[in-house]
Parts: C-alpha cells; structure tokens; sequence
C-alpha cells in the first residue's frame, strides 16, 4: 500500500507582501524586480525544484477601502495588493516549468463562463495540462461597483451562480474529445467535427451555447480549488473542489473543517480522497531554534500596527476603526464578508482568551523553529487528519520559498512524507498520485 504523503501549494501575490503584513520591510525582501518577468520565473523555478505540487495567486478586482473609508493605510502601507494581473504571469511561469501546477484566482460573480473557461482552457493547454482555478465567490461591495453594480448578491445567489457557471465551464470543456484534432494534411481533415459538441448550457443565472474554441488540455479541465467556510460555502467545496485553501487557527478547527467536508462529499457520492484539505502555514524556518527565534522576532518588529488593522479590515469586510465586538462586526458588513476569515478571528480570541477587538489587531501566528521542529507540527496535523499538505505563504519574498524548498523539504522527504519526484505530467495526476 502507497504511503499517504502529503501536498504543498504556495500562496502568491503580484505586490509587495502575502499574508503577513509589512514583510515588504525586511531587508531580504526584493522590490526592485517587482514587474520584472524574471521574478516570477525565477520563484516558479525555486518551487519545482522543491517538488510544490502548486502556486497560486490570490486576487481581487479592486483596491480595499474599508479601513477609515480610504486606502490610504492598506495602500500607503504596503498590504496584499494586485499589482498585476497574474493570468499574464502564469504563462511566463508556465514557460521555464514543467511539472509545477499554476494556479489563478477568478470571480463566478463577475465574470461570463465562456471567457472563463476560453481563458483558463488555453493556459491548461499551453501548461500540457497544469492549471488550476480558485474559484471565488467575490464578497466586498468595492469589488462589485469596480463592475458596474450597486452592490452584491446575497450570499446564497451567489454560490447558485456559481454552481451554474462551474456547471456551463464544465460542459465547455467537454465539448471536445481528446482526439477531435485530426491534423491530416494528406486527406485535408483538420478536426472530426463529431467529436465537437454544442454546450447548450442554460441556467437561471447564466448561459452558454458553445461550442468552445479551445480543445480539451490534457487533464480535461483545469483543477478546481476553493476556499468554502461558510455552511453554502462547504456545500460548493464538497461538490467541486480538488484542493482547499483553509486558513484555521487551531489544530482542532482544522480538524473539524476536513471531517465535516469529507463527510460532505461521502454524502454526495464524491471520494473524499479526491480532495486535498490545505490549512495555511507562515513559516519561518532557522538553522537552530534561536536562528529561527531571532528571525521571527525581527520580522515581528517590522510589522506596522495600522496596516494589520486596515488588512483586517479587508478581511472581514468592515472598518475595524469603528468596530469592538463580533456583534457590531456582522452589523457594519451586512452581506459583505468572508466566513473563513471572520471564523479565524474568533479562534485566535478562544484559543489566546482575549476579545476580538485584540484578536483582530494581532498578525497571523508564526510558525517558527528548526526544519524538524516545523517538520513535527506538520506531522502532527496530517498524520492526525487535520491536513492533507499545507498552503505556505512567503513571510519574505522570495527567502521563504527558498528556505522551504531547501530546508523544510529534505526534512519531509527523510521522514515520508513528502514526494521525491512528481509522479505524473499534470497537477490533477500528482494531486491523486502524491509519488
């Protein structure tokens, strides 16, 4: 019997920092190569060579004004911005690779599924079949007036809308057979035109006659990830994920999150294997446990106390300046908001004692300690069931990745945990065969 191994996804930003605030400080942190092509193929090289099943960017359609009615702090600051759009990365990136899978993060709500499934079907081709989406259910107000709306869906409509357009991109991409490309130059026949399909998706929301321009990739479709928390949220994850990005604070959330979502998918009639779990982990790895301890310490130092209120304020999707209590948090953000990032919120204050006007004003916890030390934790977590792998952002770009790759994963691999080799040509192929 194959052991069970488990999988690493990295979370990337195309700005100054990633999950922890004012990391753009420190004085390993690269900005000089910001928009430069060489930055991303570069990281994208690093972690192949460290066998990461994946990146991702996260993204959004806007720049967040919610701290005090500005930008002034999350921008002025340096929070996690998009300063470019990472679906014209991913091919740079795709280029200097072959086994790393690439991942973007697209709206259901504010984007049509033939273009949807045109834009992502030609990446999946020209990666041979190494794409993923993280589909997002977009959940702030300045994200749908950037689109032309007055406001957002209720939160119900838009998961329905997005079942619909997972349903309309889906029989898009089968729309073509894998051998519908004939390529006979000496008969004349370019494509078996019977192995074409009209889509003919209709639904409430949305609609899509086809056929699709794009031929089938060679994983099918790209691979499905998400990041569902509340109980819609969950029902989505367990009917269309391959990977989920969670982001719980304790071990024992994280556990509960994986049992209820397989047991979601067992109901359903899906394999719960066929869905890789990932809490996040911020890492900060040292030769020795004081190394570490002294490097955790010092990007602690760095951190700004206003950006981690305005970047909190992002998450939860209310201005934390006017705000003190969980209460008032649900009153301010109406239907507005994230339920993965409220829920952490209200982990940290149960699990440290403290309110929630404190929890909010505290940066993520860090992982810190020698390669075996975060090895032990990571342990702990899978083999307990709380984890399928892990989603690592960077403190430091791109130092994390470059630690992670050289010191966490030999460490992984020495135990058997971790794969010494990608198994398989395509990101859905390594996710179902870890090696």
């Amino acid at each position: 019997m194959t052991m069970r191994k488990m999988h690493l996804v990295a979370y990337m930003k195309t700005g100054p920092s990633a999950s922890y605030p004012s990391t753009w400080r420190h004085p390993m942190a690269t900005l000089d190569d910001l928009f430069e092509p060489t930055r991303w193929e570069r990281i994208a090289q690093v972690l192949e060579a460290g066998l990461f099943d994946a990146c991702f960017f996260a993204d959004g359609l806007g720049v967040p004004d919610l701290y005090k009615g500005n930008f002034d702090d999350y921008v002025g600051r340096g929070g996690q911005l998009s300063l470019l759009d990472p679906m014209t990365l991913l091919p740079l990136m795709a280029r200097v690779t072959t086994r790393l899978g690439l991942g973007a993060t697209l709206s259901t709500t504010f984007h049509n599924p033939y273009n949807l499934a045109r834009s992502l079907g030609s990446l999946d081709i020209l990666s041979k079949g190494r794409v993923a989406w993280n589909v997002v259910t977009t959940a702030r107000e300045f994200e749908a007036q950037n689109c032309g709306e007055e406001g957002l869906p209720p939160k119900d409509q838009r998961y329905d809308r997005a079942d619909e357009i997972l349903e309309a991109c889906t029989a898009l991409w089968e729309g073509w057979d894998p051998d519908a490309l004939v390529l006979d130059k000496a008969g004349g026949v370019f494509a078996d035109t019977t192995k074409i399909r009209y889509a003919n998706y209709k639904g409430r929301y949305v609609a899509s006659r086809g056929p699709l321009s794009i031929p089938r990739s060679p994983q099918g479709r790209p691979v499905i990830m998400q990041a569902g928390s509340s109980d819609r949220g969950r029902a989505f994850a367990a009917r269309w994920a391959e990977m989920i990005f969670c982001s719980p604070a304790t071990k024992a959330a994280a556990l509960a999150y994986r049992s209820d979502i397989r047991a979601r998918m067992e109901a359903i009639g899906r394999n719960p294997d066929e869905c890789a779990v990932l809490p996040s982990f911020t890492v900060v790895l040292g030769e020795t446990e004081a190394i570490a301890k002294e490097k955790a310490d010092f990007i602690r130092s760095q951190v700004d106390p206003e950006l981690v209120i305005a970047a909190a304020s992002w998450a939860v999707a209310a201005d934390l300046s006017m705000i003190d209590d969980e209460g008032a948090l649900v009153a301010q953000s109406g239907n507005q908001g994230v339920q993965g990032h409220r829920d952490r919120v209200m982990q940290v204050a149960k699990a440290k004692g403290i309110s929630f006007r404190d929890a909010v004003r505290l940066p993520r916890d860090l992982v810190v300690g020698t390669p075996a030390q975060v090895a032990d934790m990571m342990e702990d977590w899978f083999k307990s069931g709380a984890a399928d792998g892990f989603i690592l952002p960077p403190t430091v770009f791109p130092t994390t990745f470059e630690e992670v790759a050289m010191m966490l994963v030999p460490e992984l691999q020495r135990r058997g945990l971790f794969r010494t080799r990608y198994a398989a040509a395509t990101l859905r192929g390594n996710l179902l065969d870890p090696g």
